[in-house]
């Protein structure tokens, strides 16, 4: 639940609640790509420094050390000594980082493991079973995250198939009960390049399914600063004003300081 306590122009401060813990919003996620924080944090400095939610990567905890050894050992919460709200990745970046060895297909992605060159397929039931038997607090859908520098077709092409995905993961996610006595939290991703009449699609699709939470995706891959600031601005015209936004991949000072206001 998202209670909004105050806006500025288009800026807003807000409280997300979830099953581990309040999120004042606006809020940066340290990222713990593989269930730590790098530099040898603990997850009692995290709580030191005031970290409010951690970001952890669905394809890589499947590979290493593996959802299935996870769930045996009570979910990522248990695994990494942490409390308070966990966001997983779905793999969708991914299929971005690693386009050298990957297929797209209908059916979802073939990897080849960057560890060992062994086969894997992650499709979108695939990617919600691995975040359920992991049980963060907010599991991502799984999408395709296309190069920032996408021609139309191919920007097309990827936006409705994600939205084809986003299908699947919905029916699987609310079909899946949950493992550890709490109920966990789907965000679908907008897409659709720097092209304004795709997001805007995008956009009103991802809304239509009235989630807890939506998040924008497919920028900080390779376009213009600008470019990407547009589309977060045309994007936010559409999204639910009462329901926050995860703007995916954002790191910079100045990044996070536009995209708030």
């Amino acid at each position: 639940m998202y209670k909004l306590l105050k806006k500025q122009g288009s800026a807003r401060r807000g409280e997300f609640t979830t099953p581990h813990g309040v999120v004042q919003t606006p809020v940066f996620m340290n990222v713990g790509t593989l269930a730590a924080i790098k530099g040898a944090v603990s997850t009692c400095d995290l709580k030191e420094i005031g970290c409010q939610v951690e970001l952890s990567n669905t394809y890589h905890l499947s590979l290493r050390p593996g959802d299935n050894i996870i769930r045996k050992l009570g979910g990522l919460h248990k695994f990494m000594n942490w409390d308070r709200p966990i966001l997983t990745d779905s793999g969708g970046f991914q299929v971005f980082s690693l386009s050298k060895i990957r297929k797209i297909k209908e059916e979802g992605v073939y990897f080849n493991s960057h560890i060992d060159g062994s086969k894997i397929f992650m499709g979108p039931e695939e990617s919600m079973q691995i975040q359920s038997n992991i049980a963060s607090t907010i599991a991502m859908a799984f999408d395709e995250c296309p190069p920032g520098d996408s021609d139309y077709k191919y920007a097309k092409t990827s936006m409705e198939l994600t939205h084809r995905w986003l299908k699947r993961c919905v029916d699987r996610f609310d079909s899946t009960e949950p493992l550890y006595g709490y109920s966990q939290t789907l965000f679908p991703i907008v897409q659709g390049s720097g092209y304004r009449d795709l997001r805007t699609q995008s956009a009103e699709y991802i809304a239509s399914f009235e989630r807890e939470g939506n998040a924008i995706g497919g920028l900080a891959v390779g376009e213009p600063t600008e470019k990407m600031y547009e589309m977060v601005e045309l994007v936010n015209e559409i999204l639910p004003k009462d329901k926050p936004r995860y703007l995916m991949g954002v790191g910079t000072p100045a990044n996070l300081l536009e995209g708030i206001e």
